[in-house]
């Protein structure tokens, strides 16, 4: 289905595995203070990124260090989109200092989530990449409110899909609250991963194949096993004849 495809994953966010995740994907997407992460985080993840030529990307999101970004907030508007600024601004400024620039801009859990549904939760995302990162591509689900929105912009869309997470019949990710909403073997995760850049598919937690076109793949870095897998999964996509390649 696709020569290339790029390896993500969500750092910065305290995971054990940043350093070697970092030496295994070829872009990341690092917590900037709405779910966790401060500028020594910041700093620490960027320095690797550089160091590993990894291509890095602003993850803000909904203002919930409680729940780590993955609650609904009733936050929207001028309102949601001062609070997504100030967080990607703080990145903004901590990449300056390491002598690196952000390429992407992909939401955090919920407002990822929702955003990808809700017009108004999407415009804002748009109004506010538009602002912070205007030569910076967006980073979401395919055929999501997110895609329609940055291409009416003229702004790059990178299409997301994940290898460690079970997919709906709608195309919507499984809740996690629910049971099977994670995959935790590698072997499964790196299949769900071949099948997504070679078929342009993804089989649902219901046990059908839905159409999931991607350009990049990601691995959770907060995962217990997210290094071995990240491992595999790039093993399993370089065996298969693909490149491994940051989005252009």
């Amino acid at each position: 289905m696709t020569s290339t495809i790029d390896l993500n994953a969500d750092l910065g966010e305290g995971g054990a595995f940043d350093e070697g995740l970092m030496s295994v994907v070829t872009s990341c997407n690092i917590a900037c203070g709405g779910h966790v992460g401060d500028a020594q985080s910041m700093r620490e993840a960027l320095a690797l990124a550089k160091a590993n030529g990894v291509s890095p990307g602003a993850h803000p999101s909904f203002p919930d260090r409680k729940n780590f970004g993955r609650t609904a907030s009733v936050l929207a508007g001028r309102e949601l989109e001062a609070i997504l600024t100030e967080q990607i601004e703080d990145l903004k400024q901590v990449a300056a200092r390491v002598g690196i620039s952000l390429s992407h801009l992909k939401p955090h859990g919920a407002l990822y989530n929702l955003a990808a549904r809700d017009v108004e939760l999407a415009t804002s995302v748009v109004t506010v990449l538009k602002s912070t990162l205007p030569h910076a591509a967006l980073v979401g689900p395919p055929r999501s409110e997110l895609e329609r929105h940055a291409r009416l912009h003229g702004i790059a869309f990178v299409r997301e899909g994940f290898a460690d997470r079970a997919y709906e019949p709608d195309g919507a990710l499984r809740d996690r609250k629910l049971p099977g909403a994670l995959i935790p073997k590698a072997k499964a995760q790196s299949e769900q991963a071949l099948n997504m850049a070679m078929k342009g598919q993804v089989g649902t937690h219901s046990g059908e194949a839905i159409p999931m076109l991607v350009d990049t793949i990601c691995v959770h870095g907060d995962s217990p096993d997210a290094l071995a897998a990240a491992r595999i999964i790039r093993q399993a996509l370089e065996q298969s004849g693909i490149v491994l390649c940051a989005p252009s």
